[in-house]
């Protein structure tokens, strides 16, 4: 399976600068956010496009831009998981209802995404569980070595025990104990 983060918000812009929470529920990627996953989807064609089948991705708006990207660039289905969003911590955890979701992508469906299926209070624990979960349920998704799945800091994090950089990728072989399993394979060079 492939994880790759979500390329450069406008949140992590400002949080590198401050390292305060800047107050944007949300946010979308930067220029240099989409020419990161560019980059990523290019690495990923480069040494698995012939294995990859779905992309699965936080509803978050910065990972469905980011799986946008990922899809055009390797012409793959468009899966929505709520289950590997990110830790509920800062404002940008706070997400877009569902009914404004499926009118900026009316070809992905939502429909089994509840209005305001973000996390409502700080959750360090359960991303964990969420991580592990998930890991679980890859095991035994015969699809997992043609999966690759767009996600965040902390759910990255929690999965595999890498802290990385936006559009970062990794390989997770997830039949592996948790939460080891997970290698670095290409780091943005933008």
């Amino acid at each position: 399976m492939i994880l790759i983060r979500h390329g450069q918000s406008e949140f992590n812009v400002l949080f590198a600068k401050t390292r305060m929470d800047p107050g944007i529920r949300d946010p979308k990627l930067t220029d240099l956010g989409r020419k990161q996953i560019t980059a990523g989807a290019a690495y990923i064609k480069a040494h698995h496009g012939d294995r990859v089948k779905r992309i699965i991705t936080s509803p978050y708006t910065r990972t469905l831009q980011s799986a946008e990207i990922l899809s055009e660039i390797l012409n793959l289905p468009i899966m929505i998981d709520p289950n590997v969003g990110e830790q509920a911590y800062f404002t940008c955890d706070i997400g877009t209802p569902c009914t404004m979701l499926r009118m900026q992508w009316p070809t992905l469906d939502f429909l089994n995404l509840a209005e305001e299926w973000w996390p409502v209070s700080e959750e360090e624990h359960h991303v964990d569980k969420r991580a592990q979960t998930f890991r679980s349920r890859m095991a035994l998704d015969q699809a997992w070595p043609e999966t690759i799945v767009v996600s965040h800091w902390g759910f990255i994090r929690s999965l595999t025990g890498h802290k990385v950089p936006n559009a970062a990728v990794l390989q997770l072989d997830p039949t592996l104990p948790h939460p080891s399993g997970g290698k670095v394979v290409s780091l943005p060079e933008l």
